[in-house]
């Protein structure tokens, strides 16, 4: 059936129900499984003034080990759930990319042939219904996308 499950995860609790049945599925398929974890684009917030400019510098450095810092810890936590799932499991971070097209390349570049994630996450103002980056995985993947509420 399924041979190479990409489950996305961004940390948040709802995401933790996808990867526990994105892993329960691969261990039942005996599938491969990746994990990936994405952090969103830098958006300046500050005008464009040579001041403003340094220290937007600063707090986007800031930021980004922050991001990093976080991805580390969502994927050390999937490596740990898949351990006690009897899971083998893969783990990519991609940094700074939208997260629907991140998604959707990883899947593409690791060979998976299902995508499993949460209908929402916690990241950004954007996460409304459905989920913007869950609505746009479904809506643009050639690959059937598993949905978990």
């Amino acid at each position: 059936m399924y041979s190479h499950i990409l489950i996305a995860s961004d940390g948040s609790a709802l995401a933790g129900k996808g990867l526990d049945a994105g892993l329960a599925l691969a261990a039942a398929l005996k599938a491969k499984a990746t994990l990936v974890t994405v952090s969103d684009p830098w958006q300046a917030m500050m005008a464009a003034e040579p001041s403003a400019l340094a220290m937007d510098a600063e707090v986007r450095e800031e930021q980004r080990r922050q991001k990093e810092a976080q991805a580390r810890a969502i994927l050390e936590e999937g490596r740990e759930r898949a351990a006690l799932a009897g899971v083998a499991l893969e783990t990519v971070y991609v940094p700074e990319r939208l997260v629907d097209e991140a998604i959707l390349e990883t899947a593409s570049q690791v060979g998976a042939d299902l995508i499993v994630m949460a209908s929402h996450g916690h990241r950004g103002l954007r996460k409304l219904l459905l989920g913007s980056q869950t609505q746009s995985v479904v809506t643009r993947s050639p690959l059937p996308v598993l949905v978990v509420r």
